[in-house]
């Protein structure tokens, strides 16, 4: 699912009507945001509404996307775990992480799959760097990675490496819904119970892991910026 687009690409989407950004001021359960989305993208669908990007953090629990494998499912019992029909396999929500759920209308941004996740991990990247953290991508893995020079190698002498954001998306009718999941500073004990997104050889981080004293404002105001740069002009604030 990733791809190397030529740098023209993200400038495609400029023109695109600016999506309306709202933030949740407490910890939204699954079940709500799901249903949520589900009522904007109808919204979007029948033009009664437009694009949105929506800030939430979750109370504990796991999620199963439509790759998911049972026994990559750990602990069971530790969270709620919903199953859920965006792509990728077991991943963790809760508190100290950002999750952005973007409702954006792939039918006027172009209807290329491989390329919107690119845009998403940019997305991330560039918030990063804000930061003066280097976010990557890896072949074959959705997602965000950093580098670990403060730990040992891996065994086959390549560095070691753990993921900082997640991806996970799924389209209505070319509505796109779900999003991504930027570690800042949530419990990173909490990934015990799974195996992240199927890769059990590498960890996880977060900003704060990384050693950065960051708030949540402060990647709010990044990822609103950033999203400028990948996805076009942003709306007046509210």
């Amino acid at each position: 699912m990733t791809v190397d687009l030529p740098p023209t690409a993200a400038a495609a989407s400029a023109t695109a009507p600016a999506p309306e950004w709202l933030r949740a001021d407490a910890p939204v359960a699954y079940p709500d945001a799901v249903a949520a989305m589900e009522a904007r993208v109808a919204d979007i669908l029948a033009g009664r509404a437009p694009e949105q990007v929506w800030l939430v953090e979750h109370p504990p629990l796991y999620t199963a996307g439509t790759s998911a494998r049972p026994g990559d499912l750990r602990a069971p019992d530790r969270f709620p775990v919903y199953e859920t029909r965006r792509g990728g396999e077991y991943t963790y929500h809760g508190p100290g992480q950002r999750v952005a759920y973007v409702m954006l209308d792939l039918n006027r941004r172009g209807r290329d799959v491989r390329r919107f996740v690119w845009l998403l991990e940019e997305w991330v990247i560039r918030t990063l760097a804000r930061f003066n953290v280097t976010g990557e991508r890896r072949a074959g893995r959705v997602g965000v990675w950093v580098v670990r020079p403060d730990r040992p190698p891996n065994p086959d002498g390549t560095p070691a490496e753990d993921k900082i954001a997640a991806i996970g998306v799924r389209l209505r009718r070319w509505v796109s819904y779900h999003g991504i999941a930027l570690n800042v500073e949530p419990d990173l004990g909490h990934y015990d119970g799974i195996v992240p997104c199927g890769i059990a050889e590498h960890g996880v981080t977060s900003l704060v892991d990384l050693g950065l004293p960051v708030t949540m404002d402060d990647v709010d105001l990044a990822l609103r910026a950033s999203f400028a740069e990948v996805f076009g002009a942003l709306p007046a604030s509210g």
